[in-house]
C-alpha cells in the first residue's frame, strides 16, 4: 500500500514539473533563456541545443544575447532561431545574436493566460488519471488479498489527499503565471 502511494506521489510530482516546464517556455514579454530550449542548432553534423554550443544570456528585460563558441556558428545559430515557432527575429552582429522580445499587447497576454489555464487544467486531468490508476491497483491488491477492507479506504482517503494537495499546487503555480503575464 505504501508503494503505491509513494508512486503515486512521484508520478504526481512528475506532473506539476512538466507543467513548470511548459510554462518556463512560454514566451511572457520578457527576456528568457528557456524559449531556446527547443531550438536545435547543427553542430557538425548534429542537432545540438543552443545552450550547448553557445552562452545564453539575458542582457537586459527584455533582450536576449547568444555567444557562440565557435564563430562559425553565428549563421546556423540564426538560421535555427528563424525556423523554430519562438516568433523573434534574431539581430546578427557578426560576434553575437540579440533577441529583442517585444512587449506583449493585451490581446497576446490574455491568450497567454488561456494557454496557461489550458496548460494546468491538462496536469490536473493527469494528477487525476494517476490517483484512478492507484486506485485500480488498491483494489486489485485488495481482491488479491494483499490488503484489508479498512486498508484500501485509508489508502484511498490518502490517494485523494495527494490528489488534492497536487491539485491546489498546480492551480497555486498556474494562477502566478497568470498574473505575471497580466501585470507585465
Amino acid at each position: 500500500m505504501q508503494e503505491q502511494l509513494k508512486k503515486a506521489e512521484e508520478r504526481m510530482g512528475r506532473r506539476i514539473d512538466h507543467m513548470c516546464t511548459e510554462f518556463s517556455e512560454i514566451r511572457a514579454g520578457r527576456a528568457n533563456p528557456a524559449v531556446l530550449d527547443r531550438v536545435k542548432v547543427d553542430y557538425y553534423g548534429t542537432p545540438s541545443p543552443v545552450n550547448q554550443v553557445a552562452s545564453v544570456a539575458v542582457s537586459e528585460a527584455r533582450t536576449l544575447t547568444i555567444s557562440p563558441w565557435d564563430a562559425s556558428l553565428i549563421r546556423p545559430i540564426e538560421k535555427a532561431i528563424q525556423k523554430s515557432d519562438i516568433g523573434i527575429n534574431p539581430m546578427n552582429d557578426g560576434k553575437v545574436i540579440r533577441l529583442i522580445f517585444p512587449p506583449l499587447t493585451e490581446e497576446r497576454r490574455k491568450s497567454l493566460a488561456k494557454d496557461v489555464q489550458k496548460i494546468a487544467e491538462d496536469t490536473k486531468v493527469q494528477i487525476r488519471n494517476v490517483r484512478r490508476e492507484t486506485i485500480e491497483k488498491l483494489k486489485a491488491m485488495k481482491k488479491a488479498g494483499e490488503l484489508t477492507e479498512d486498508d484500501l479506504k485509508l489508502a484511498e482517503k490518502k490517494t485523494q489527499e495527494l490528489t488534492d494537495k497536487f491539485t491546489k499546487k498546480a492551480d497555486s503555480i498556474s494562477a502566478d503565471k497568470q498574473k505575471e503575464i497580466l501585470e507585465l
